[in-house]
């Protein structure tokens, strides 16, 4: 552990850098922004769907967090702009047996959350990563943010959010990542 650094804030396992690794499953995408949108649907009352400029109109806001990749990398005091989640979702109408969301992003690609998890405070729709524009390849123009939970819960390529009634595994739960994912309980694969 590096000196000065809180053992505290870095989860088991874990090991600190200043770099920011590229992680992802297939190429890194074209993104045509001109058909890009961010859908909503699932339990809802109504589907809907937003345009980058819609969502870059919401109230906005700057967070530094700490991020920890399963892949064992921890990278602290990141910082993010964006829309909070629950700003996001403050005008949508969830139904009640709402307990889960899927999040799908560019190729199909998707990940599982609790809906308690999804709409905690911290969680960022970002565009922006260090003060600057989210470069491609983390995710540009927009990924979900989820610093409670192994990184690949933050979604790169961000295209929609479907509201279940019951857990549904994605794309990595389904090929051995935990179903949950928390850092500090080290709930890396399947039987962690």
């Amino acid at each position: 552990m590096r000196a000065g650094i809180d053992p505290a804030r870095v989860p088991p396992g874990q090991y600190v850098t200043d770099r920011f690794p590229v992680l992802h499953a297939g190429i890194v995408p074209t993104i045509d922004l001109e058909n890009w949108d961010l859908k909503v649907d699932g339990l809802v009352a109504e589907t809907k769907s937003y345009s980058l400029a819609q969502v870059k109109a919401m109230p906005t806001v700057d967070h530094t967090m700490d991020i920890h990749c399963v892949t064992k990398w921890s990278k602290l005091d990141t910082d993010w702009h964006g829309v909070r989640v629950v700003d996001f979702i403050d005008g949508l109408e969830i139904a009640p047996a709402a307990t889960h969301v899927l999040v799908g992003a560019e190729h199909g690609f998707t990940a599982n959350l609790p809906l308690e998890d999804f709409v905690r405070p911290e969680n960022l729709l970002a565009w922006e990563f260090g003060g600057a524009e989210l470069e491609l390849e983390h995710g540009w123009p927009l990924r979900l943010v989820v610093p409670h939970l192994y990184f690949w819960k933050s979604v790169k390529w961000l295209r929609s959010f479907t509201f279940l009634a019951a857990d549904q595994p994605g794309f990595w739960e389904r090929n051995g990542y935990h179903m949950y994912g928390d850092p500090f309980k080290e709930q890396r694969y399947w039987g962690s």
